[in-house]
């Protein structure tokens, strides 16, 4: 028995030496140095957490699995950020100045990664999640990344980034789907089933100690308390005090500076999805495709947007508005 297993490995060992062998290596080598991911058909984009935009350069950043796909809707061009953790990416966000996107992942012990956007390369990574990542977001003045777990998960973390430290922490026993930084980057919100939190950034310092306490207060939801809040949106200008949420059930709500719900209004829409606010309007976005515009300071309706024409459309042919 002995001699015939020795037999075999031998065998084994005289066929990896064998020139054809070696050939298929190189090839394999070789080829591997040439093929390129030139397009992606297709989205794994799961909520509002997997679609960011640079209001800069216009650049449409989505998950496609573990590719990170950016698109220049202008010139129809793909370039592509292939995670090289091989996990799926579940959020993402472009930093204030469009140079850098953060990225969120599932899996087991998932990582908050940075990249540069102009050379697609990883700059940053934080490991400080368990079960994944369901939202992440940059601060307007930079300084921070904030992190959201999945339901599973239930951590939230605020990143010093430039400095690699966590500066401050907590739970979150809600199911969260959106996040939002106040304008002057004092304090951040979420929003999730039967959830609006306020937490405050006041006492973060980037110190290379255990990071503390994240302080949180609960959104005073009154009547509403039973809602999915599935979106959210500080305000911008001069409605920076006010804090805007959609719920899945198609109401826009405004919580003014005291985290108490101050007005909604019916978006008369069977679901809602998403929110957008600028200082002079409000696109919450609803079923079929539909996009309503409010103003911000006193939820006014202003119009619908008109829908996208269907795939294959020409739109030269068009000579009357539907």
């Amino acid at each position: 028995m002995t001699g015939d297993g020795s037999t075999i490995k031998s065998r084994i060992r005289n066929l990896l030496r064998s020139p054809a062998a070696k050939h298929k290596k190189n090839r394999k080598e070789s080829l591997a140095g040439k093929v390129t991911l030139e397009k992606v058909l297709g989205i794994t984009a799961s909520g509002n957490s997997g679609l960011a935009c640079d209001p800069r350069s216009g650049l449409v950043a989505y998950p496609a699995g573990c590719v990170v796909v950016l698109l220049n809707p202008k010139k129809n061009r793909q370039h592509h950020i292939i995670n090289v953790s091989r996990k799926t990416i579940t959020a993402l966000s472009f930093s204030p100045d469009g140079k850098y996107l953060v990225t969120g992942e599932s899996g087991h012990l998932p990582a908050v990664r940075l990249w540069d956007v102009a050379e697609r390369r990883q700059v940053a990574e934080l490991q400080k999640h368990k079960y994944g990542i369901s939202c992440v977001a940059f601060s307007p003045n930079s300084k921070y990344i904030v992190s959201v777990g999945n339901q599973h998960d239930m951590m939230v973390n605020v990143w010093a980034w430039k400095k690699d430290v966590v500066v401050a922490a907590n739970k979150v026993s809600s199911k969260v789907t959106g996040v939002s930084f106040s304008e002057d980057s004092s304090y951040f919100v979420t929003a999730g089933n039967r959830h609006v939190k306020f937490w405050y950034l006041d006492h973060c310092k980037p110190i290379k100690v255990a990071p503390v306490p994240l302080l949180g207060r609960s959104g005073l939801l009154g009547e509403l308390r039973n809602n999915f809040f599935c979106d959210v949106a500080c305000g911008r200008g001069s409605q920076s005090d006010s804090t805007f949420c959609i719920t899945s059930s198609g109401l826009l709500c405004e919580f003014n500076s005291k985290r108490m719900l101050d007005k909604w209004v019916d978006l008369q829409t069977g679901v809602a999805q998403s929110l957008s606010v600028s200082e002079d309007l409000i696109f919450c976005g609803c079923a079929d495709g539909v996009v309503r515009a409010f103003s911000p300071a006193d939820l006014c309706f202003v119009c619908t947007l008109p829908r996208p024409h269907p795939a294959g459309t020409d739109v030269s042919a068009v000579t009357e508005a539907r």
